[in-house]
């Protein structure tokens, strides 16, 4: 097949959906697709050779202009070209297929509010994202990529953005195919995991008996750290815990909070990581309570090395958990007890180890590959479409 993929920057280290692209594009060259990539910028280096690249030249302006600029030069240069699919990620438009993995832009705005944990606070950011360009253009955006005259199939990865779709737009779930986020698994294998398990925790100074839940974010509001922090300091002081923080390197305020709080002994900031492999194989467990993810690839990790996962209702990846077997799912970020006694759960040396063999069970299940599968599905179904028409 010959596929375009639309994507403003391609830039696989910077993580995210930059990453996801680079791997699509290296497995559908792997089975000899020509492979389109139109952008403002990519890195040829991390993206197959046989690539043919289109470079978008959008003039810079404010921010909140920028997508629009994009996704108008996507669409009037695809209009040149033929292709069996097109496909979009983010704030485009006129392409066959749009695959938001970021989730819909209107109900990232929502959970976004629920951060603060009181209602004069969310009211106050309510009416900043009111007076706020972007926040006016970007919703405007999203109702043209979806709500317009031609309408893209649109895929997503979890039925929780599917739902988001019918709560915020009437679409219906029918109308939008769910094709999960995926990881290959075999980048944690490593027969020296012990070796490094132990040699990382020498450079944290945890003892070997100490169990670790590991927190993986580089935005850690949106995640819930200070909340995860708080339910810390309600985890039973006899029983041997450390959380270590892996992410964003500007930890400050929630060092602070975490003296406040009286336990900066009983958490290790590590800042940030380029491979959190060996932070994964020092941890016995994630937690990941956060407020808005609609699959996580921190939880598809975790679950790969076999950590259970703690997180909440809205992670879409909590869809793929069957607690309390491979770990536990909260109702609201915000519940400090509720995180506390999902910590303390995991303390139980007999519970984690069999929930730590449902976790890698899990983490095998769905892998990138089969994810690979169910994107050329449909492609070709695209195709067919589109060859009838």
């Amino acid at each position: 097949m010959d596929i375009a993929l639309c994507y403003e920057s391609v830039l696989p280290a910077r993580g995210g959906a930059e990453t996801y692209i680079g791997d699509l594009a290296r497995r559908l060259a792997r089975d000899g697709h020509a492979i389109h990539l139109y952008a403002c910028r990519w890195d040829a280096f991390s993206l197959p050779a046989s690539t043919h690249f289109h470079r978008l030249d959008v003039p810079a302006g404010p921010r909140f202009l920028r997508p629009w600029r994009f996704a108008a030069a996507c669409e009037q240069t695809l209009s040149k070209t033929r292709h069996d699919v097109t496909v979009g990620f983010d704030k485009t438009w006129g392409q066959d297929i749009l695959y938001p993995q970021g989730g819909l832009h209107v109900a990232s705005a929502a959970h976004n509010l629920l951060k603060f944990p009181h209602a004069w606070e969310r009211g106050l950011a309510a009416a900043g994202k009111w007076l706020s360009p972007a926040a006016w253009s970007f919703a405007r955006l999203e109702r043209k990529q979806y709500l317009g005259p031609n309408r893209p199939l649109v895929l997503v990865n979890s039925l929780m953005v599917r739902g988001h779709f019918e709560q915020f737009y009437g679409i219906p779930p029918e109308s939008v195919r769910v094709v999960r986020s995926a990881i290959d698994p075999f980048r944690f294998a490593a027969d020296d995991r012990l070796r490094r398990r132990q040699e990382e925790r020498d450079r944290w100074g945890v003892p070997a008996a100490d169990t670790v839940g590991l927190f993986v974010a580089m935005n850690y509001r949106l995640k819930g750290l200070a909340p995860l922090l708080r339910a810390v300091s309600l985890v039973p002081r006899d029983r041997p815990f450390r959380l270590a923080v892996v992410g964003n390197p500007k930890y400050g305020r929630y060092l602070r909070l975490a003296n406040r709080l009286g336990i900066a002994d009983r958490v290790v900031f590590l800042g940030h990581r380029d491979d959190p492999k060996d932070a994964y194989f020092a941890s016995d467990f994630l937690v990941h309570p956060t407020f808005y993810d609609p699959c996580s690839l921190v939880a598809l990790e975790a679950l790969a090395c076999g950590l259970p996962v703690i997180t909440t209702r809205y992670n879409g990846a909590s869809e793929l958990l069957s607690p309390p077997t491979d770990g536990r799912v909260i109702d609201n970020p915000h519940d400090a007890p509720a995180l506390a006694t999902a910590m303390t759960t995991m303390l139980d040396h007999t519970y984690r180890a069999g929930a730590s063999q449902a976790a890698r069970q899990v983490g095998n299940r769905w892998t990138f590959e089969h994810h690979y599968r169910a994107m050329l599905e449909v492609f070709g179904e695209v195709r067919r479409t589109k060859r009838a028409a």
